[in-house]
């Protein structure tokens, strides 16, 4: 038996499988130039749009899965009844210059990641 629910105009199946899962679209934004003189690097990763709110952020520097320095927002529902969250990473200025690439990854259990990829290099200071 299936059971439907209405909370706040949506309508969301019970029951088992993933039936409404949502993959957040993220915007990643690079540090900027007056950060980077004062020698510090500064990134913010926005989450929105994504359901249920159980989606993680998480970050890669040159590859590697990076949690020092990592600021995390708790998820906020919109009025549309998705979730959006953000999370910020600090880094050294001579860290994120040598990094290659910093990737910003939302993540669910069973689910496919969404990645937001910057890197150093192509971001103008």
């Amino acid at each position: 038996m299936v059971t439907l629910t209405v909370i706040n105009c949506c309508v969301f199946r019970l029951g088992s499988g993933d039936v409404g899962v949502v993959q957040p679209t993220l915007s990643l934004l690079p540090p900027s130039r007056v950060e980077l003189e004062q020698g510090r690097a500064a990134l913010l990763c926005l989450a929105t749009g994504g359901f249920p709110s159980d989606w993680k952020l998480g970050w890669k520097v040159g590859g590697s899965s990076r949690s020092a320095g990592v600021s995390d927002s708790p998820g906020v529902l919109g009025k549309d009844g998705t979730y959006s969250r953000s999370s910020a990473l600090t880094l050294p200025a001579d860290q994120w210059r040598k990094a290659g690439s910093v990737s910003c990854e939302a993540s669910r259990s069973g689910q496919t990641p969404v990645t937001q990829t910057l890197n150093p290099d192509q971001c103008s200071e």
